[in-house]
């Protein structure tokens, strides 16, 4: 038990954090002779203690520990620092006298706070946060009785929280690796390309090379590319700058230059420095773009900066962007911007780790599946899974509401107590959000499900394995090495239900669904039609999986060459159509679905396998789909006993689902009108006794006559495919 240990600091998984315990690698565990639930002093450049767990088993040999932010903060130690570790003695706490950070006043945290803290070790100068209303809050134990290395918060001690701020010095918000779900690669990419160089620069004067000046980090907004260089730092000691793209503005000649140049010499200065420049396209645009004189020379000025004939020593810039399309060809290249890393779209696993960041100082209920709703949330990126966490707490706080006395200035802890987020929270959120990368492109989320569709068993059976099974059975198709297809086509006769058919794939396989009604893509100005289908597929990929939806392609994608009086816009948005279904940027996880009723006049390209794989008739529906149909759409009318759904399936021949509707909202017309014109009294008693009968459904078939369609055309197309 006795004696120390100098192991390597590591960071923390997001399970662990805010627990106050340091994952000790199981081979020291078992060298030392330390047992699971020592309690062990950490002393870097100040002293803290934490409680002894044994490490993953990927750790084992490493000689490492893990420390989350909090526990690192209060040793002063930072990751891949070597820090001393010895047992000590475990001590009952009898009183320990928090202070908040910032001047706050908290009414009745004792209770919860005892409640969060028992079996903590504690150490005099540690701070803690806890998470109050998706606040942070950060106390710092300011006296702690009896003063030992470890002090363990029990059952029988007393907190106090004072009213009076403890002094802690603090510069800009404080954000740690383990607050970043998901981003584990990156965060080791930027982290060997900054902080390797400003700890250890002999490494690269060794190699003889210079070390990376400059890191560009894009993709989607909300990805967590601002919260990646704020967490850089808080967690390096290296002096920090930033700059918000347009605040260097001036409308005087020459002062956004000057203002550059300081901000530069103030990191030159300071060095090691990070310069970190958000939302940089709105500063270094491409110059033969912009029409501003200013923006050019900013752009100029800041090239010279970062790359020109003075060197700017130990100055490492962190830029940021959601459109790198937009900046200046000039910075991206080595010199200025040495890597260029991507922050995308989280995946499944990714969204798990950003849930549990998210709750992790929430009250949830025991029936809350975070793997569900990691699932489900295909194409939310961070900011999304934290919306959808406050969204799910402020449900939990309505409940409640009715028992707040909002006159009142502190609420009673017993109420605070009671709040608690459950499942249900969690899915009436999940159908009010959107990922914020569809908003621009997404339609209001069908909700067709395949019970209401009448027939088509087979359709049905190819578009569940085509659209959900490479969802639900990822592993499996990978193993199989299957690829699935990547567009359907669904043509047949108008109103069998290929509209419905494709809003029920989106409803049952919870992909994002983009529907585009085929003319929506021309436009009178020349590029702007391949510039709409660009962007759609852009953000399909972006959103993936997702389920893009072209109605009534055969308006946008017509047999080339046939056209003459449109300016060939049609021919140029297929041959665009053409290379995003099988260009060389491959379609990944996105499924295209189109429908017609005109097959015959489809550009012959877009239905070969790679486009269109499939081709799938949808015919009229036979004697046993029909009596599905109408079965489902009396299911919630009030019928007389009269009624004889089979013998009207018979006498429907030729009738399409679309008919078959019409004729059963004809017949309860009907019996309105019959009901109405007969002046009865309007009780509600006798309305609920009302039915529709055999009469009106003979009247409305009389009426209602089958859509002149003309078949031939469907069995020549389907025989010259097969042909």
């Amino acid at each position: 038990m006795a004696g120390d240990i100098t192991l390597k600091v590591i960071e923390a998984r997001p399970t662990d954090v805010g627990r106050g315990i340091a994952r000790v690698d199981p081979q020291v565990l078992n060298d030392m002779g330390w047992q699971a639930g020592d309690v062990v002093s950490i002393q870097g450049k100040k002293k803290t203690a934490a409680l002894v767990w044994p490490g993953y088993p990927e750790d084992t040999g490493h000689g490492v520990v893990r420390l989350d932010g909090n526990t690192r903060r209060n040793a002063g130690v930072s990751i891949d620092d070597k820090v001393p570790l010895k047992i000590a003695q475990a001590t009952p706490a009898e009183v320990v006298l928090f202070a908040p950070t910032v001047p706050l006043r908290i009414t009745g945290g004792e209770e919860y706070l005892k409640r969060y803290m028992e079996g903590r070790v504690i150490t005099r100068g540690d701070i803690i946060e806890i998470s109050v209303m998706g606040r942070k809050i950060e106390l710092m134990a300011t006296r702690v009785a009896p003063p030992k290395e470890g002090t363990v918060i029990g059952e029988r001690t007393r907190i106090d929280i004072t009213d009076k701020p403890a002094k802690e010095e603090k510069v800009g918000p404080r954000v740690t690796y383990e607050d970043i779900g998901g981003l584990s690669a990156e965060i080791k990419k930027v982290r060997e390309m900054i902080e390797l160089p400003m700890k250890h620069p002999e490494l690269f004067e060794r190699l003889g090379v210079e070390a990376p000046k400059g890191v560009l980090l894009y993709g989607p907004p909300g990805t967590g590319k601002t919260l990646l260089a704020k967490a850089l730092a808080s967690e390096t000691n290296a002096h920090f700058e930033t700059l918000s793209g347009p605040e260097i503005m001036s409308k005087y000649y020459g002062e956004s230059e000057e203002k550059l140049r300081q901000l530069f010499k103030t990191a030159e200065e300071q060095a090691p420095s990070i310069i970190l420049i958000d939302e940089i396209d709105s500063i270094a645009p491409k110059r033969e773009e912009v029409t501003g004189e200013v923006e050019r020379r900013v752009v100029a000025q800041l090239l010279a900066l970062m790359d020109g004939m003075e060197t700017r020593g130990k100055v490492v810039v962190i830029a940021a962007t959601n459109r790198p399309d937009s900046i200046d060809p000039a910075l991206r290249r080595p010199g200025r911007f040495d890597r260029e890393i991507e922050i995308g779209v989280p995946n499944r696993q990714s969204r798990l780790e950003v849930l549990q960041i998210h709750t992790r100082g929430m009250p949830l209920a025991k029936d809350v599946n975070q793997e569900k709703f990691a699932d489900v949330t295909h194409g939310f990126v961070g900011a999304d899974l934290a919306a959808l966490a406050r969204e799910a707490a402020m449900r939990a706080i309505r409940r409640v509401l009715p028992e707040i006395d909002l006159e009142v200035e502190s609420i009673p802890v017993e109420t605070l107590n009671k709040i608690e987020v459950n499942n249900e929270d969690f899915l009436a959120a999940l159908r009010e959000m959107e990922p914020s990368a569809m908003r621009e492109v997404m339609v209001e989320s069908p909700n067709v499900h395949w019970d209401e569709i009448g027939g088509l068993a087979e359709v049905k059976q190819q578009l569940i394995e085509s659209v959900e099974w490479p969802l639900t059975y990822a592993r499996l198709f990978e193993h199989m090495d299957a690829k699935p297809p990547r567009g359907i086509l669904l043509y047949g006769p108008p109103g069998t239900g290929k509209t419905m058919l494709a809003k029920a794939v989106a409803t049952e396989s919870q992909a994002n669904f983009i529907s585009i009604k085929g003319p929506e893509f021309l436009s009178k100005w020349v590029g702007e039609s391949e510039k709409a289908v660009r962007e759609t597929f852009r953000k399909a990929r972006q959103a993936a999986p997702s389920v893009v939806f072209l109605d009534e392609i055969d308006s946008i994608a017509p047999s080339r060459g046939g056209m003459s009086s449109d300016s060939h816009v049609t021919e140029r948005v297929i041959s665009q159509i053409l290379t995003e279904l099988d260009g060389l940027e491959s379609l990944n996880d996105v499924m295209v679905i189109a429908a017609t009723n005109r097959p015959d006049i489809i550009d012959a390209a877009l239905l070969r396998p790679g486009r269109f794989d499939r081709l799938i008739e949808i015919s009229l529906p036979d004697e046993e789909a029909r009596r599905e149909i109408l079965k489902i759409h009396t299911s919630k009318k009030p019928l007389a006993d009269d009624i004889d759904l089979d013998d009207i399936a018979k006498r429907t021949d030729k009738f399409s689902g679309a008919d078959l509707g019409a004729v059963v909202n004809e017949a309860v017309m009907l019996a309105i009108r019959e009901y109405v014109l007969s002046g009865q009294c309007k009780a509600d008693e006798e309305i609920c006794e009302y039915k529709v009968s055999k009469k009106h459904f003979e009247e409305a078939l009389k009426k209602v006559t089958p859509t002149a369609i003309e078949l031939d055309l469907y069995k020549r197309f389907a025989s010259g495919k097969a042909a």
